[in-house]
């Protein structure tokens, strides 16, 4: 094998190995958007306030560890340690942007893979040229099969290469999509707690909805339990 042939083998084992790198990305935040998203439904559901009710958190809910949960827990902890508002503000904005770290991560890899897969396809239809050029400056074109083979297998890499791409792309568009989506619940969520209150309690594993204290003119704070 020369060294031509060897980098040109090179490339379909590159190729490969970046189809499985963005299946399983794919896969892996699929699941995650899918779970943060239903918790992000829930928590919201259970943090909107009624008219006359005031809306309470599940205990068991604040033990999970999605992403939106670890936001709203974490930012009732905060504003129960921290009575300074803008210090409050400040660790608040921290813990939103630790979760949109976690949300967007590894979706970089899924973009690299789409940009590179065609990159290495055209590579690998370069080395598949330049060695069938090479049988033919040994053979001549006493040996076709040799040469057709060669020129089937470079075309081979620019397909390959831009399949794994195209696909790519199409489900980068759709996680991308999805981040966004649930960045802006973690926003609205982030919101919604700053009025929460962590020091209530109810014994029931269901979220409970109080009615308002008529002594209260307006809508009470929203309550967590935790």
């Amino acid at each position: 094998m020369n060294l031509i042939q060897f980098f040109h083998d090179a490339t379909f084992y590159a190729m490969y190995v970046a189809a499985g790198v963005a299946i399983f990305l794919i896969i892996e935040r699929q699941l995650f958007f899918f779970f943060s998203a239903r918790d992000a439904r829930k928590l919201l559901a259970t943090m909107t306030a009624a008219d006359n009710y005031v809306p309470r958190i599940d205990a068991a809910m604040l033990e999970r560890k999605t992403v939106p949960v670890a936001l709203v827990r974490e930012t009732l902890l905060a504003r129960r340690q921290t009575v300074d508002r803008v210090q409050r503000e400040d660790l608040s904005e921290a813990i939103y942007i630790a979760s949109k770290t976690r949300v967007n991560a590894r979706l970089w890899v899924l973009d690299t893979v789409v940009t590179a897969a065609p990159l290495l396809g055209l590579v690998g239809t370069i080395l598949g040229i330049i060695d069938t050029f090479a049988v033919l400056a040994s053979s001549g074109i006493s040996d076709p099969s040799g040469v057709s083979k060669g020129i089937g297998t470079a075309l081979y890499a620019t397909a390959l290469g831009i399949s794994i791409a195209l696909t790519g792309l199409l489900f980068y568009n759709y996680l991308r999509a999805c981040a966004d989506h649930l960045n802006d619940q973690l926003k609205e969520l982030l919101l919604r707690a700053e009025g929460l209150s962590h020091d209530d309690r109810i014994s029931s594993g269901n979220p409970a909805r109080q009615p308002q204290r008529q002594e209260h003119a307006g809508r009470e704070p929203i309550q967590a339990v935790g």
